[in-house]
């Protein structure tokens, strides 16, 4: 049998609160992405025949343009309360939405002097960006998100959430 050469892994040296914070963002954001897909899609018709034809935005997945299709087709037919949490959500998720790329899209610095603070470059467009994320930035991130993706699965609230448990059997 060969004998194995030694592995040398870098470490990004950060702490396990920031790196658990870090994958449950993208967990979220993932989960976000999924159920806005999920909710678009079923506003296309389907005769049973052929599938029904999509526009690029539910083809390519380019965030922007499947958000912009889920307001236009979900949000902006929805009545009353519901209309005002899912246009909220969509508000909030704009908000969101530069810091979430500056995280996943970004380039990682850390400097010597304040390890508590990580910070991401990018380019986009001829400018660069600089985001600074703490511990606490990304445990808000995190809320924020969770927060989001409850309220556009059930924007009746918990009444819809205990319903849908219910209809589950749970």
């Amino acid at each position: 049998m060969a004998e194995k050469s030694a592995l040398h892994i870098w470490d990004a040296e950060l702490s396990d609160r920031e790196v658990f914070l870090i994958g449950k963002i993208v967990i979220q954001w993932g989960a976000l992405q999924d159920e806005i897909f999920k909710q678009t899609i079923l506003t296309f018709e389907d005769d049973g025949a052929e599938p029904p034809a999509l526009p690029k935005a539910m083809n390519n997945l380019q965030l922007t343009e499947l958000f912009d299709l889920w307001k236009e087709r979900v949000i902006d037919q929805a009545e009353g309360s519901r209309a005002e949490v899912l246009q909220s959500q969509f508000d909030e998720i704009q908000e969101l939405k530069e810091f979430r790329d500056a995280l996943v899209h970004g380039m990682w610095e850390w400097l010597a002097d304040d390890p508590s603070k990580i910070t991401t470059v990018r380019v986009r467009r001829k400018q660069v960006i600089t985001t600074h994320f703490t511990a606490e930035g990304l445990e808000d991130f995190f809320r924020r998100m969770g927060s989001v993706n409850f309220n556009i699965r059930f924007p009746g609230g918990t009444d819809e959430f205990a319903e849908a448990l219910a209809e589950r059997g749970c």
